[in-house]
């Protein structure tokens, strides 16, 4: 027999994600029975807002997942090295934010609206990976071109907001603003290099090919996602002072023959895609648009004749809701529906 509710944790709750999954849970009226919010003990012992009620933050250790049936994950890669295992020995299906489990072969990858199929996997482990926030956008609009005209090349350049990179860069930004419109000299402590009125070509570190591992992730995700090792991505990921809302720049190749019109009539079909593409009268996706939106934003659409099959897309998305916690939700809506 089917239940009705189900125990839910949140590890990294008091982070900016994990206060996404609350909202979003919410929002949506998740079936909730018992919600446990769970974090480090720097933050154990604090309250955060649910339903209504101000519930406590527990420490997330070996004991927190006894009789949880779903763990949203977004506490650092290390963090959930060490407690998704435990939680999926526990029972607990484990959807997990960060990159710690994204490419192990044996754990699905999943976008609802790309491979929903692949949350079948998640017996495998007991875990399910959520993407990368610039690779989940990117994917949901790119699947139904991917589909009708076959995708082979990707070059994506990546606008990314500084709450990708956690509370401590939002503050850092905000502070640096209030410092240079004071005369004052800004501090960098949470990003490489100043981040007010400037853009940084690096997010995360890089790698001996002079990628970062934020652009292999979009390589190596889009692969995985799709299931589709023949196409080829290269990306250049770049921070930039904006609060929240990543934006993409994107040029594909298809094998097929492809129409800019035709791809506009796809996308206003495709779930989870918003078209907003009327550039003579200013519209298209920005990042002060999209800010506690679902849906991914798509515009700029139009043809790259340097190539026979050639197309440019902007694509815009809340990093914070469909790069991060909604996906997260969404697969465990499907999961509560189809599996457990």
């Amino acid at each position: 027999m089917k239940k009705k509710t189900y125990n839910v944790a949140v590890a990294g709750a008091t982070g900016v994600v994990g206060k996404e999954f609350l909202k979003i849970l919410e929002e949506r009226r998740f079936p909730i029975g018992e919600l446990r919010l769970l974090a480090s003990e720097k933050s154990a012992g604090t309250r955060l807002e649910f339903m209504g009620d101000a519930l406590p933050v527990r420490l997330l250790d070996e004991e927190t997942f006894k009789g949880v049936d779903i763990g949203l994950f977004s506490p650092g890669a290390s963090v959930s090295a060490l407690h998704a295992p435990r939680a999926a020995k526990a029972g607990c299906v484990v959807i997990d934010n960060t990159s710690q489990f994204r490419m192990d072969p044996l754990i699905p990858l999943v976008v609802p609206e790309v491979n929903p199929e692949a949350i079948a996997l998640y017996k495998n482990k007991g875990i399910i990976a959520n993407p990368n926030c610039s690779t989940i956008q990117m994917v949901v609009a790119l699947k139904p071109i991917h589909d009708r005209y076959k995708i082979k090349r990707i070059v994506v350049s990546t606008y990314q907001a500084v709450s990708g990179a956690g509370k401590e860069a939002m503050e850092e930004l905000s502070e640096q603003v209030k410092s240079l419109f004071n005369m004052k000299e800004p501090v960098v402590g949470a990003l490489p290099h100043r981040i007010a009125f400037n853009c940084l070509p690096q997010i995360d570190s890089f790698l001996d090919n002079g990628y970062t591992k934020e652009e292999m992730k979009m390589v190596n995700e889009t692969k995985k996602i799709f299931n589709d090792d023949s196409i080829k991505v290269t990306a250049t990921t770049v921070r930039v002072p904006v609060f929240v809302g990543h934006s993409e720049s994107i040029n594909i190749e298809t094998v097929k023959p492809i129409d800019p019109d035709d791809v506009r009539k796809l996308l206003k079909s495709a779930p989870g895609v918003t078209v907003l593409d009327d550039p003579k009268n200013g519209v298209y996706p920005m990042p002060i648009d999209v800010a506690d939106q679902d849906d991914t934003f798509v515009g700029r659409i139009r043809r790259d004749d340097t190539v026979p099959n050639g197309l440019n897309l902007w694509i815009v998305a809340d990093n914070l809701r469909k790069g991060a916690a909604l996906n997260a939700v969404q697969i465990a809506e499907i999961l509560i529906r189809d599996y457990l």
